[in-house]
């Protein structure tokens, strides 16, 4: 074929025009997320829900755990900032000491959003929080323990004190007991707090411990389905389950087996598919330039044996 070299400029021209005019292909959006454990259920759900929504939008999740280590979970972030991720969510491992990296990450201009457990520590951005609305769970479990104690007895609670969310769910328990207390006299009495670190193995020596100071203890609030779990272990090894009410909190499909089970008495529920849906609802706003709140609060529901008796998930 020949070619007529009075057109070849101009055919040479359109050719670069049309190859210099087409846009390059959209950078895919890339979320790091450091959560606090996969080794709870609740916090495995929240993940799946985000890497779900994530996909409906065309953002990639890069999913990864602290397990319960600040350390581990600060090099995760590091690794993010490295990436050059579009933004980082996390669920801290320690609520105070977790201001550094996200400071990390807000130097390097990346947005930070917390999920679950907030941080406490000054000085590190935030753009939003996502979380159960733990005080007023808290209360709920309160509600639980007058329930199931008839209003009357003495309670421990089996805390986290590193984590915002424990920390809100005791302070809800406590101001509703001191509340119901003050009008039906002398009615429950926190006796006792100990640390169970939202795990089973620490709960289960924390009850043990509990049990041998008060062995007359009548309940005990958990802040989370491990730590219930790991306290009705202690209460089967002394023979004092019948003895003693456990509350737990989250609704995880092996609490909810104890609930039906009898073993624990009632939880204040979480819905964990709805924080990891909404965290990302959020970062998707957030990059479309628009702006987003502060805090999302997700209600709880209380679960009883009643409701895990019609639960057609459980066997």
């Amino acid at each position: 074929m020949k070619i007529n070299l009075l057109l070849a400029p101009v055919l040479f021209f359109q050719c670069a025009t049309v190859a210099t005019s087409a846009a390059p292909p959209e950078k895919k959006a890339v979320i790091g997320v450091s959560l606090l454990t996969m080794t709870n259920p609740f916090f495995r759900d929240l993940g799946e829900a985000m890497k779900d929504e994530a996909a409906k939008h065309h953002m990639e999740v890069i999913l990864t755990a602290g397990e319960m280590d600040p350390a581990k979970q600060a090099n995760q972030v590091s690794d993010f900032v490295t990436r050059r991720v579009s933004a980082i969510v996390l669920s801290p491992c320690d609520s105070k000491s977790v201001g550094p990296v996200i400071a990390e990450a807000n130097k390097a201009g990346i947005p930070v959003f917390t999920v679950d457990i907030a941080a406490l520590a000054s000085g590190a951005k935030v753009v939003s929080h996502v979380a159960t609305d733990n005080l007023s769970g808290g209360k709920m479990a309160a509600t639980a323990m007058i329930e199931a104690l008839g209003g009357k007895g003495t309670a421990a609670v089996l805390g986290a004190p590193e984590l915002e969310s424990a920390l809100l769910r005791v302070k809800g328990f406590e101001e509703e007991l001191a509340r119901y207390s003050k009008e039906h006299p002398p009615g429950i009495q926190v006796i006792a707090k100990l640390a169970g670190n939202g795990a089973k193995d620490k709960s289960f020596q924390a009850a043990e411990d509990l049990l041998q100071a008060h062995p007359n203890v009548n309940g005990i609030f958990a802040v989370n389905d491990p730590s219930a779990l790991g306290a009705v272990a202690a209460l089967e090894k002394t023979g004092k389950l019948a003895q003693v009410k456990v509350i737990g909190f989250d609704g995880m499909p092996e609490g909810k087996q104890a609930i039906k089970a009898g073993t624990i008495y009632a939880d204040p529920m979480q819905y964990p598919e709805q924080l990891g849906r909404k965290s990302v609802d959020g970062i998707v706003k957030y990059l479309a330039g628009e702006d987003v709140p502060p805090t999302v609060l997700i209600p709880t529901g209380l679960y009883r044996k009643a409701d895990a008796d019609a639960d057609k998930t459980l066997k």
